[in-house]
C-alpha cells in the first residue's frame, strides 16, 4: 500500500463508485477501499437474513417469506429517469453492458381523501385525467403543449416569456391553472420535493417536465422510470467494474481509513491497519470525515413485505406514488416505491414497498402512516431512519470531497447532480454527456 495514487476514494455507495469509475476512465490512478466487506455502503441491497440481521438482530426470518436469496431489499430505494443524467452516466461510460434494465410499470400522485392517480404528462393524457374537472383539464392542456414545444434556442416556442427571469409561479398564473394541479405538475412531473422552486427562474421547472415527458416516451411505459433487475446493488458494482478495467485497485474490508493530513491541514494519504497510502486527493462518503460535515436533517422510512400489489395502481409490478407536501400538510413531500418478483428482487409473488420521506418528527411510524395505509394488508415491516449529512470543508483548502448523504426522493436526479458537480470541483472539468441515448434499452418484457 505504500504506493502514490492521484485519488484515493473511501466508501463503494454509489457515488463513491460512480466517481471512482468516472476517474479512472479520465487515465487517474484510483484505489478505492472500503471498511465494509460488502460493496454499496448506504446504497447496498439485502438478502432475506441480512434484512432480518439488520432489523430485528436476529438470522432466522419467517419460513412463509420465500426463498432467502431471492430477495435484494436497497436500503436507498430508487427509480431511474429512463432520459436522465444517471442514464446518460451509465451510457457514456459503457456501464450499461454490466446491467439489465427493465422499465417500471406505473408513475402515480396523491390527492387528499387517500386517492391516488395516474401522473398526466401530456396534453393528451391531461384530457383523459379524472385528477382534474373539464375546464382544468384545458389550461393544463395548453400549459402542456407550452412545455413540450418550448425550445431553448427557438426564441418563437418561447411566447415572449425569458424563463431565465420569468419564475414558475408567474408562468403557471399565465396559464390559471388550480393549486392541486400546480401539485402534481410541480412534485410528481417536476419531482421538485418542496415549494421554493415556485419563486425561482422557471427554466428549471419547464426543462424537468421536459424530462419526465421525453423518458414516458422512451419505452412506451407506464411511467418515465426504468429499474435494474435484480435491484440497485448491481449499479455500484457496475461502477466498480469499470474503475477496475481502467486500472483502479480496489480493497474492502480495511478496517479504520484515517485520512491523514499534513502541516497545512492537506489530505496526504489514507492510513488502515498501520499501512499508508499516498494520495493527491481523498473522495468519500460522510462517514469517513465526520469532523468535516454538518447534519441537515433526517429520512424516516419503511420496508415493507406484501404478497400482491399496491391497490389501485391497475395491478402494477413496479410503481412510484409520490403525495405532495399540501396534500399531506406536511413541509415536503412523502414517498412510496414498490417493486417485485418482476424485477427480481422478491421471490414469486411478493413485493416490496418502501414509504421514504424526511423526517419532520421523531416519530416514523406515526409519520409516514399516510403512506403505509395506501399499501394494503403487509407481511412483514420494518421500519428504520437516518441522519442527512452534507459537508461544510473547502475542498481547495484540504482536497478533500465529501458527498451528501441520500434523500428520502424516489428518483436518481439529485444524486447525480452531486456526483457531477463533485466530478468537476475535482477535476476542474465538466463531464460532457451527450450521448447517443438510443444506445441505452430496458427489456420490455411484462
Amino acid at each position: 500500500m505504500d504506493e502514490e495514487y492521484d485519488v484515493i476514494v473511501l466508501g463503494t455507495g454509489l457515488k463513491e463508485c460512480i466517481l471512482s469509475g468516472l476517474l479512472s476512465v479520465d487515465g487517474l490512478k484510483v484505489l478505492h477501499m472500503d471498511r465494509n466487506d460488502y460493496y454499496g455502503g448506504e446504497s447496498s441491497s439485502l438478502n432475506l437474513t441480512q434484512l432480518w440481521k439488520r432489523f430485528r438482530g436476529s438470522d432466522t426470518p419467517e419460513e412463509n417469506l420465500g426463498a432467502i436469496r431471492e430477495y435484494n431489499v436497497d436500503m436507498i430505494p430508487k427509480f431511474i429517469m429512463a432520459n436522465g443524467t444517471l442514464v446518460q452516466t451509465l451510457i457514456h461510460t459503457d456501464v450499461t453492458k454490466y446491467l439489465n434494465f427493465k422499465a417500471v410499470d406505473g408513475s402515480f400522485v396523491y390527492k387528499k381523501g387517500k386517492v391516488i392517480y395516474k401522473v398526466p404528462a401530456t396534453d393528451v393524457e391531461a384530457l383523459k385525467s379524472p385528477l382534474m374537472g373539464l375546464f382544468e383539464k384545458r389550461r393544463a392542456r395548453k400549459f402542456f403543449i407550452y412545455v413540450q414545444d418550448y425550445d431553448e434556442k427557438d426564441p418563437k416556442s418561447h411566447e415572449g416569456l425569458d424563463l431565465s427571469k420569468v419564475t414558475a409561479r408567474e408562468i403557471i398564473s399565465k396559464y390559471g391553472l388550480e393549486d392541486d394541479t400546480i401539485d402534481f405538475i410541480g412534485h410528481a412531473l417536476a419531482l421538485h420535493n418542496d415549494d421554493d422552486y415556485l419563486d425561482q427562474p422557471a427554466i428549471d421547472f419547464v426543462k424537468r417536465i421536459k424530462l419526465y415527458a421525453e423518458s414516458l416516451a422512451r419505452f412506451q411505459g407506464g411511467s418515465p422510470y426504468i429499474y435494474p433487475l435484480y435491484g440497485l446493488g448491481e449499479l455500484p458494482q457496475a461502477f466498480a467494474r469499470l474503475s477496475a478495467v481502467y486500472g483502479g485497485t480496489y480493497m474492502l474490508n480495511k478496517p479504520e481509513c484515517k485520512v491523514e493530513f499534513d502541516g497545512s491541514g492537506k489530505a496526504i494519504g489514507v492510513t488502515s491497519a498501520g499501512e499508508t497510502a499516498k494520495c493527491k486527493k481523498v473522495v468519500c462518503d460522510p462517514s469517513y470525515l465526520s469532523d468535516k460535515v454538518k447534519k441537515v436533517g433526517k429520512v424516516a422510512r419503511a420496508v415493507c413485505i406484501m404478497s400482491h400489489p399496491i391497490p389501485d395502481t391497475n395491478d402494477a409490478h413496479s410503481v412510484q406514488i409520490i403525495l405532495p407536501q399540501k396534500q399531506l400538510g406536511r413541509k415536503s413531500d412523502m414517498y412510496l416505491f414498490c417493486c417485485s418478483y418482476a424485477h427480481n428482487v422478491a421471490p414469486k409473488g411478493k413485493y416490496i414497498a418502501f414509504v421514504s420521506a424526511e423526517a419532520e418528527t421523531d416519530n416514523p411510524e406515526e409519520e409516514l402512516k399516510p403512506g403505509i395505509e395506501l399499501l394494503g394488508p403487509i407481511d412483514e415491516i420494518f421500519y428504520h431512519s437516518y441522519d442527512t449529512y452534507v459537508p461544510t470543508n473547502q475542498q481547495e483548502e484540504d482536497n478533500c470531497f465529501i458527498s451528501g448523504t441520500y434523500d428520502a426522493t424516489t428518483h436518481f436526479e439529485s444524486t447525480v447532480a452531486d456526483v457531477l458537480e463533485m466530478y468537476t470541483k475535482i477535476t476542474g472539468k465538466t463531464l460532457d454527456l451527450s450521448v447517443d441515448l438510443s444506445a441505452a434499452s430496458a427489456t420490455a418484457e411484462n
